[in-house]
Order: structure tokens, then sequence, then C-alpha cells
């Protein structure tokens, strides 16, 4: 497949415009990966005091606040309703906002890179495991509308298992426009559809692709499909209809890596 070439690019830098406080994070993994995030403030630290003691290396050396040793059931009182916490939570502050032009620059030193783009995922644990498997997979970052995208939670951060600290989340106001953003920094779009053509290993993709995915039933939107350079399914027999959007992303990001 042709490379696109790159185009000097100036996209908008889109800015989350709803202030809020902060985010409860819970769970060994999320909290520990936030503590190697130095990007990422630390307000308060709630520990039991097994999970304390467990864990009281990294949490001396890099908590930046103190770690208050309270009851299972004050951890509990914290977080949303069945949040599996392991004894260990931190409240803090909302990451600074990545904007899509830092990682069309990233790309441009590279021969192959990925994105992943998601229209309208609104489940926060469909994000939260994308995030986990374009960290493992190598992607540059993961690109959601700001209106129809869930919001940095609990659930999230939970679902991403420490990767919302390494995998760049960046929103923006116009998915489309965005798009086109990424077409002008040297991207191919290739959207993911069931009723597509030829599957992702009959593209031969390579270079800098940007992965786009749709909801779960009503797939890619329209205007998303026809911004899309090409359309890719992956081999499924008739037994299911679809997979899981996270499922899906994860066996195209392999399947890319494995490609490359």
């Amino acid at each position: 497949m042709a490379r696109r070439d790159a185009a000097p690019v100036h996209p908008p830098k889109h800015q989350h415009a709803e202030a809020r406080k902060g985010v409860w994070l819970a769970g060994v993994h999320a909290v520990t990966m936030a503590l190697e995030n130095p990007n990422r403030t630390f307000l308060r630290i709630l520990a039991t005091a097994d999970a304390a003691r467990s864990h009281e290396k990294v949490l001396k050396a890099r908590s930046p606040v103190g770690v208050e040793i309270v009851a299972k059931t004050e951890i509990e009182r914290q977080l949303p309703a069945g949040s599996v916490h392991q004894g260990l939570a931190a409240f803090v502050d909302f990451l600074p906002p990545i904007h899509l032009d830092e990682l069309i620059e990233t790309a441009q030193s590279r021969a192959d890179a990925v994105i992943v783009v998601l229209d309208q995922v609104t489940d926060p644990h469909n994000v939260g495991a994308i995030l986990r498997s374009a960290a493992a997979f190598g992607a540059l970052g993961v690109v959601v509308p700001d209106r129809h995208a869930p919001e940095e939670t609990t659930a999230l951060a939970k679902s991403a298992s420490g990767a919302l600290e390494r995998m760049p989340l960046v929103r923006v106001t116009n998915l489309a426009r965005a798009l086109d953003d990424l077409k002008a920094g040297g991207f191919w779009i290739c959207g993911l559809a069931a009723d597509a053509p030829q599957t992702l290993a009959q593209a031969k993709l390579s270079g800098k692709i940007a992965l786009a995915f749709g909801a779960e039933g009503e797939g890619l939107r329209r205007l998303t499909r026809e911004t899309c350079d090409m359309m890719v399914r992956l081999p499924m027999t008739d037994e299911m209809e679809s997979l899981n959007v996270s499922n899906a992303a994860a066996i195209a990001l392999y399947e890319f890596v494995r490609l490359r």
C-alpha cells in the first residue's frame, strides 16, 4: 500500500470544557501505575493496613502525599458502588489534555504508526480495555469524540489496568475533522465493519494507519465511513454477527502488528 505524503497540519487544540474536581482510582494497578506517571497529581491515597504493608515499598518511594490507613468500608464509601479496590484507592486530578497534533507530530519520525479512533463508543469498560490493548500493541494513542465518549472515571481507569497513565486518550470536538487532520498528517484511515469487502490481512496495510471502530450494533456513523480511505473486516464465521468492540480492537491491533 502506498504511503500518504505528510502535509503540514495545524489542527485546533481541542480542550474539554467541563470543569471537574478529580477522579478516584481503585485497585493496585490503577494506583501504582498512576504513581509512575509524572503528569498525574495526587490529592489523597487511601489504603487498608494490609494493602499498605503489601505495597509499602512503592507507596513510600513514590507517594507525593501521605497514605491514609483506613478501613475497607471507608474506601468503599468513597468509590462508586461495586468498585474492586483491593484495599487501595487514590483521589487524583484529571490528566492534562493531550492534543491530536501532538500524536501527529510524534508519528512524523516513524515509518509505521497506528492510532485507534473510536466513533461514539460510550461504555467505559470497553474504552478502558481498548486503552489497555492499544498500549500492549504499541499504538500512539486513542482518539474519541468529546461528547459521545466516557469521561475519565473510576470504571474506565480500572478497566484500563494502568494503561490510562501510559496511553494518550485524545478528545476532539469534531471526529470527521480530526480524521481529515490525520490524513493531512500522513495517515490512512481504515474503518472496521462486518460488511467490508476485504479482511484486514487482505488490505496489506503499511505506513501510518488510523483504525476506526464504531459503537456496537450501530457501527461507524455514515460521515465517519465516508471519511475513511478503506473499509476492512475481521474474518469471522457465520456463528456470530459481531464481536465486542474491545475484542475487535485487540484482534485488529494484533493483526496490524503481526503484518508489520
